[in-house]
């Protein structure tokens, strides 16, 4: 299975349609606030930011996104989102690349769209300074937004030109793809760890509990562990514990020591560090943020 954990379903309004544009992303938002906990899905993603940054990690690849970049999300990818200006405003649209399979078995079919589908074709992540890429995701964005008659048609033209811009210009290199494909399987090996880790956050975690959870000696989990993430298990579990206290800081019934109790933290000032250190603000200050 392919970190089944972190699958995110995406049922699609329009089923015949298979496109989901979610609304520019517009309110006000703190500096270090988290956009989308880790997840990934079959089909390929597109953000496109208006204005402000962020940094979408793709795997375990963090890529700096500013106005006018688009950050593609490769399908079974698995992306995390952290704001990094106050005035981040982006778009993300979403496709089921089988609406654009051919019905017989063309070159299109054979030499682009089933290879996409199965990711055996990847995008580079972060493309900047396109104004051809640009043009033709704010023309996708239009349509979306006002469905004028016929604007499926217009879409699934521009989606076809969008692809093949990303195919002529961001492909991604061979030794790109094998590292890929390594990643995703050594991220599959670990699916159990994660699953774990999620269900377990409150409780003390050791390397030698996770290593065993996984089947691997102390020394292969923790290599293995820190080439798929690019973090340590300290690391990984202080951010996992961190994003689940965002929700309880939200909703403000609880103090700051019960979120930090509640969410696998016996010392205060250490849970206050480690959410500075990772949302750039204190728990007080996200908790006091307007929204």
């Amino acid at each position: 299975m392919r970190n089944e954990a972190f699958r995110e379903p995406m049922p699609m309004p329009n089923p015949s349609f298979p496109v989901k544009l979610h609304p520019r992303q517009t309110r006000k938002r703190a500096v270090g606030e988290t956009l989308f906990v880790p997840h990934w899905h079959e089909h390929l993603e597109f953000l496109y930011f208006v204005s402000g940054n962020a940094v979408v990690e793709c795997g375990s690849h963090p890529v700096e996104c500013g106005a006018g970049d688009l950050c593609v999300v490769n399908g079974n990818e698995l992306h995390y989102g952290i704001c990094k200006s106050e005035d981040l405003s982006y778009y993300a649209l979403i496709v089921d690349i089988s609406m654009l399979h051919s019905y017989s078995w063309d070159a299109v079919e054979t030499k682009f769209i089933a290879p996409i589908a199965r990711s055996r074709i990847l995008f580079q992540n972060r493309i900047s300074g396109d104004d051809e890429i640009a043009r033709c995701m704010l023309a996708i964005i239009r349509e979306m937004e006002s469905q004028e008659l016929a604007y499926e048609l217009s879409v699934k033209s521009h989606l076809y030109g969008l692809l093949s811009l990303l195919m002529r210009k961001y492909a991604a290199a061979p030794t790109e793809l094998d590292a890929y494909r390594y990643r995703l399987k050594e991220l599959e090996r670990l699916t159990p760890v994660f699953v774990f880790i999620d269900e377990h956050y409150r409780e003390k975690l050791t390397v030698q509990q996770l290593a065993a959870v996984a089947g691997l000696s102390r020394y292969h989990f923790s290599r293995l562990f820190k080439q798929a993430t690019d973090k340590s298990l300290v690391e990984y579990v202080n951010l996992i514990r961190i994003n689940k206290s965002e929700s309880l800081l939200r909703n403000k019934s609880m103090n700051i020591s019960e979120i930090a109790l509640a969410t696998g933290f016996n010392d205060i000032f250490y849970f206050s560090r480690t959410f500075k250190k990772l949302k750039k603000v204190s728990p007080t200050a996200w908790r006091n943020f307007e929204r």
